[in-house]
């Protein structure tokens, strides 16, 4: 009896053409009736993923259905964005689907908790979600940290992450860098400061502590070493030299601990020199010693 109404509430509410009902309240509904999530926090969707999720639908169809809201004359998706991309890469015309009924905050925090749990948004992503929850939803930072289950501190990171430089952010999303690595940027006062930093991180595989104390050591030299610049063209080359110095004066210190004695790095256009000091016929026979033993 219930099994008729509900057959019959879903016929009336849906073209019969356009669905197709089973026992437990999944339909079936054409995809050229569903819109995608315009509250969507992931914007980047890997094509490799996608079309082996394809192929796994083509051969196995889609096991979990997804989850769409009634809007006009069609569909709105409100979970499953993956599945109905790779059921339309796939070739089908419909696709498994549980109907429900949320207002706008649902949707977006029905959205966002899916794509946390499967962890398919990049750092970037997840930061943009937490603030469009933040300002055109209302939510506290504590709200969200009790819905979602993180600590109101971890937000705040997340959401901070959204102040670096566009370049940097790129780095964050293509997987370059992750958020750790890149947070202590955010104390850098310019751009060009935070993409050397990152280029660097990236180059040396350097780990988020190592950056903080970097970051750190950088900040204080360049407040003790200030000193007047001329036009934009010539402050960029000097931020952009200085920088590169301090990296050098850094290996330059890493380098004397771990072979005990005076270094000195030379950098030239193609080439540069790496010069260890020894003082004496033993100091040298210590030294030839390490570097072999390096080697």
């Amino acid at each position: 009896m219930n099994r008729q109404r509900l057959g019959r509430g879903l016929e009336a509410l849906i073209p019969k053409d356009d669905i197709i009902g089973d026992e437990e309240g999944v339909v079936e509904i054409a995809l050229d009736k569903i819109k995608p999530n315009p509250l969507q926090p992931r914007s980047n969707f890997d094509p490799n993923k996608l079309n082996e999720l394809a192929e796994t639908i083509s051969s196995y169809g889609v096991i979990q259905p997804v989850i769409v809201q009634k809007k006009d004359d069609g569909f709105v998706l409100v979970a499953g964005e993956r599945r109905f991309r790779a059921a339309k890469i796939a070739g089908l015309k419909k696709i498994p689907a549980l109907i429900k009924n949320y207002n706008k905050n649902q949707v977006m925090e029905i959205t966002l908790v899916e794509n946390l749990q499967r962890e398919d948004l990049n750092p970037i992503e997840e930061a943009a979600a937490y603030k469009k929850l933040i300002d055109e939803f209302g939510f506290s930072q504590e709200e969200l940290a009790g819905k979602l289950g993180k600590s109101r501190s971890a937000i705040a990171n997340s959401v901070r992450l959204l102040s670096l430089c566009e370049e940097v952010k790129n780095f964050i999303v293509q997987g370059d860098l992750s958020a750790g690595q890149a947070r202590p940027l955010l104390t850098l006062e310019n751009d060009l400061d935070q993409i050397n930093f990152a280029q660097k991180i990236i180059s040396d595989k350097l780990t988020a502590r190592r950056v903080e104390d970097l970051v750190k050591k950088y900040k204080s030299n360049k407040k003790k070493g200030k000193r007047d610049r001329g036009g934009e063209e010539e402050r960029l080359a000097d931020e952009k030299e200085r920088t590169k110095e301090f990296f050098i004066k850094d290996l330059e210190d890493n380098l004397r601990k771990i072979y005990g004695t005076k270094v000195i790095i030379k950098s030239g256009v193609g080439e540069g020199k790496v010069i260890l000091y020894y003082y004496g016929d033993e100091d040298l026979e210590r030294l030839t010693s390490l570097l072999l033993e390096k080697e």
